[in-house]
């Protein structure tokens, strides 16, 4: 039996990068994102940002590709969380 594993690695991507996009659109729909942590929010984009070096290093396309679409999710997620608390507290 000869699998593919990069189709693991792809399957994995599309799952955890995905992931994201629920917290990203409630947040966008309700203006909101006080459920959501700064701290882990930051300290997971940092994570991030460490996978796509070593995926970089190691030359692994799906580390690659989820982790930059998951960093773009991320980085959107907070500066969503940031742009509405501070336009709710201009209110």
């Amino acid at each position: 039996m000869n699998i593919d594993i990069d189709i693991f690695g792809y399957f994995a991507a599309l799952l955890t990068t995905a992931a994201f996009l629920p917290q990203l659109i409630k947040t966008l729909k309700t203006k909101k994102a006080d459920d959501v942590s700064l701290t882990t929010l930051i300290m997971f984009i940092f994570g991030v940002l460490s996978w796509i070096i070593y995926g970089y290093e190691i030359s692994s396309t799906p580390i690659l590709i989820a982790n930059l679409i998951t960093l773009i999710l991320n980085l959107l997620i907070l500066i969503s969380k940031i742009y509405f608390s501070k336009t709710l507290s201009n209110e």
